[in-house]
C-alpha cells in the first residue's frame, strides 16, 4: 500500500457512520473529509470520527482538494445529483446502494464518470465480504454443478414512521431499493439479468412497498425466488441450488461469516470471519481500482449496476410504483 486512499464522506446520517467506522480497518485509507447541509453537523460528525477538515456544504466538501475519493452517503432520491456534483469537480465516487432511483438516473451517473474518466462504483458492501467472494469461487469451481434456483430474502419490520427514510416517496422509500436490491444484486452475481420477470407487492399507506415477492426466470430455465419487505422480518438467508449440490449462506446472508456447501453426500461448513464491520472491503476495493487505474470495478461494474436498476424499474412497473421524482 504505497498510496493513501483520502476519504471524503457526503451525508453524516447512520450510513455514513457505519462507513466510516469501516474506514477505520481498510488498509491504505483515511477519512480525511466530511461535508453536510450545515456546518454545525459536519463539525459533530468529525468530533465523533476525529476528521480532520469538516465542510458546510456538500459542495465543499467535492472541491476540497485534499480528498481522493468521496462516499455519497445521503438518501436515495439525492444519489444521482450528489454523484454528478462530485464528479463534476473531479473527485472519484463511491455511491451507498441503490445506486439511483431508477436506471435512467443510473445511466446519467455512468455517462459522466466515464466522460471524465473517473472512477465510480455503486456500494453494494457485502458483495465483498468473504462469505461472497468465497460463493464466486464455489461457483466458478462447479462445485454444485449447473446452477438452477436461488433463493434469497432480505426484510425487516420498521417502525411506522410516514415521513422517514423507508416508508416516504420523496425519499425513495420501500423495501425494494432500500434491503429488496441486496437479493436482486445477488441474483445478478449468480445468473445476470433475468429474461422473464413475475412479481408482486403490497402497497401501504405512503404509496411504497412495504412487502414484495419476485420470481425471475432466465435462459435455460434457471429461476431466482426473491422477496424483501421494510415492514416484515423474514429468515434473511440465501441458497443457490446446482445439479449436484447446493450452497447456504447462512443469517444473515447479506453480512454473513459462513456459509455451508453439500455435494457429493457431504457437507463442508466454511467459517468466514471478516474483519472490521465489513465495510472496509468496499472501500479496500475502491483503493485497488485508484492505486491500478481504474474507472471501474470488475466486481461491481457500471453496467450491472445499471442492468440492477432496470430488472428493479421493471418490477416496480409490475405493482405499478412509481416515485414523484420520476
Amino acid at each position: 500500500m504505497d498510496q493513501t486512499i483520502r476519504w471524503g464522506i457526503l451525508g453524516t446520517g447512520s450510513i455514513a457512520k457505519k462507513f466510516a467506522d469501516g474506514l477505520k480497518a481498510a488498509q491504505g485509507a483515511e477519512l480525511a473529509a466530511v461535508g453536510s447541509r450545515s456546518q454545525a453537523t459536519a463539525d459533530a460528525f468529525g468530533d465523533q470520527y476525529d476528521v480532520p477538515r469538516r465542510h458546510g456544504s456538500y459542495e465543499a466538501l467535492a472541491g476540497d482538494e485534499e480528498v481522493d475519493v468521496v462516499y455519497v452517503a445521503t438518501p436515495h432520491s439525492l444519489h444521482k445529483a450528489n454523484t454528478l456534483l462530485c464528479l463534476s469537480a473531479g473527485k472519484a465516487v463511491l455511491c451507498e446502494k441503490p445506486f439511483a432511483i431508477n436506471a435512467a438516473q443510473a445511466g446519467q451517473m455512468v455517462e459522466a464518470a466515464r466522460q471524465r474518466k473517473l472512477l465510480l462504483m455503486e456500494a453494494m458492501w457485502s458483495r465483498f465480504l468473504p462469505a461472497l467472494v468465497k460463493l464466486r469461487q464455489l461457483l466458478a469451481a462447479g462445485a454444485i454443478g449447473e446452477v438452477r434456483m436461488l433463493t434469497a430474502d432480505f426484510g425487516f419490520r420498521a417502525g411506522w414512521n410516514p415521513d422517514g427514510r423507508l416508508l416516504n416517496p420523496l425519499l425513495g422509500g420501500g423495501g425494494l431499493l432500500d434491503v429488496g436490491v441486496y437479493a436482486v444484486s445477488l441474483a445478478s452475481m449468480v445468473f445476470g439479468r433475468p429474461r422473464r420477470i413475475v412479481s408482486m407487492a403490497h402497497l401501504g399507506d405512503t404509496g411504497v412497498d412495504e412487502q414484495a415477492g419476485m420470481i425471475f426466470g432466465y435462459d435455460g430455465g434457471a429461476m431466482a425466488l426473491l422477496w424483501t419487505g421494510v415492514r416484515i422480518t423474514t429468515p434473511q438467508e440465501a441458497t443457490v441450488l446446482g445439479t449436484d449440490g447446493r450452497i447456504r449462506l447462512h443469517h444473515p446472508w447479506w453480512r454473513g461469516r459462513e456459509l455451508t456447501l453439500t455435494a457429493g453426500g457431504k457437507e463442508e461448513v466454511f467459517d468466514l470471519p471478516f474483519g472490521g464491520n465489513g465495510y472496509n472491503y468496499e472501500a479496500e476495493e475502491v483503493g485497488r481500482c485508484l492505486r491500478e487505474g481504474r474507472t471501474e470495478s470488475d466486481v461491481m461494474s457500471l453496467d450491472e449496476s445499471v442492468a440492477i436498476l432496470e430488472t428493479m424499474d421493471e418490477v416496480r412497473a409490475q405493482w405499478p410504483l412509481r416515485y414523484p421524482m420520476e
